[in-house]
């Protein structure tokens, strides 16, 4: 057999075939490579609505107020550069930013505690009720519909000094309630008082994660000798704890961010109903209810120093931030911890 033998029988048919079946041709890997490349714009041309929104209503706001708190802006005239003045300002000579940070920080602790705590607390009592479940859940949501100005307006009136009804109930049992709403010292407890009342919303999401705790853990537990406490301690608690973490990161921003409620109070209490933000009572009684955006509004919308006021936003969303990424770290930290024990 000569070599131009051998070399046709290595490229017979059969063997070309094997071959162009082992490694695909060039056209191919185009067309398979315009498939994919049609399926990536089918995938952003439907995502584009949800890009552009993004873009429209977070990125372009969010940059813009990071330019404008450096520099001076009245919404009138040009923007000024000025720097980190603003910043500079807000932590050496502004002296009510350090009462309303104070303020929103106490309602961060103490209203998140209080909120998650009672929520969870009304979302067990109804996860053990027999009958009249759903009349039960929807008397507890019903409050989180209500707008939240009405639903300040309603609490002054009912913890009116005066002849508000949980004073006079209170004086016919010979308890002393206190002024409320008038008083620097029991304002901010109003104010969480009335954030509880308007707290379905997260008592209904609390409550769906403990009807989905399995009863078989509940069961195993009971059989090893574990009583009511500790079944709640070791099964309820570890199975709900993403959506407590939930509860817990909603609230903060939620008090971070807490405005209506505490402005149409202190107007209200004050015996003005004026929060466009012209009443020099804004914060009243003696700035306890002053919180950290309320002053922000009044920076910028009042005196117009909108630099300033988007420099106290641009604090106020890496608070958040941060509080957030602590929380979310934590939990992963105790998860990774539990799945290692």
């Amino acid at each position: 057999m000569t070599l131009s033998d051998g070399v046709s029988a290595v490229t017979s048919p059969s063997a070309r075939t094997l071959a162009e079946k082992a490694s695909p041709s060039a056209p191919a890997k185009v067309r398979a490579g315009a498939r994919r490349a049609k399926r990536r714009r089918t995938v952003l041309f439907f995502m584009a609505p949800a890009f552009l929104g993004f873009l429209i209503f977070f990125g372009y706001p969010l940059i813009a107020t990071v330019y404008y708190s450096f520099t001076r802006y009245d919404l009138i005239n040009p923007p000024q550069f000025i720097g980190f003045d603003n910043y500079i300002r807000m932590f050496t000579t502004e002296p009510l930013v350090g009462t309303a940070a104070y303020n929103t920080l106490w309602l961060v602790v103490v209203l998140t505690v209080c909120r998650v705590v009672f929520s969870l607390g009304i979302a067990s009592v109804i996860s053990r009720l027999k009958s009249g479940v759903g009349l039960v859940r929807t008397l507890c949501y019903l409050p989180t519909l209500a707008p939240p100005a009405a639903a300040t307006l309603a609490f002054v009136f009912v913890f009116n000094p005066e002849f508000g009804p949980v004073n006079r109930f209170l004086r016919l049992v010979g308890i002393d309630g206190g002024l409320w709403f008038n008083s620097p010292g029991m304002s901010k407890p109003a104010l969480t008082l009335l954030a509880l009342w308007g707290s379905g919303e997260l008592m209904i999401i609390i409550l769906a994660a403990l009807l989905d705790v399995p009863t078989e853990q509940y069961e195993a537990a009971e059989l090893d000798g574990a009583g009511p406490v500790r079944r709640f301690w070791h099964v309820t608690l570890p199975s709900i704890s993403p959506v407590l973490l939930f509860g817990v990161v909603n609230s903060i921003i939620y008090a971070l961010q807490f405005f209506t409620q505490a402005i149409v109070a202190s107007s209200a209490s004050a015996g003005t109903a004026d929060v466009a933000g012209n009443s020099k009572l804004i914060g009243a009684p003696q700035n306890s209810t002053l919180t950290y955006p309320i002053w922000l509004y009044v920076q910028g919308f009042r005196y117009f120093n909108m630099g300033y006021a988007a420099a106290m936003a641009v604090l106020l969303f890496i608070v958040s931030s941060g509080f957030t990424w602590i929380l979310v770290r934590q939990l992963r930290k105790s998860q990774h911890q539990e799945e290692g024990a």
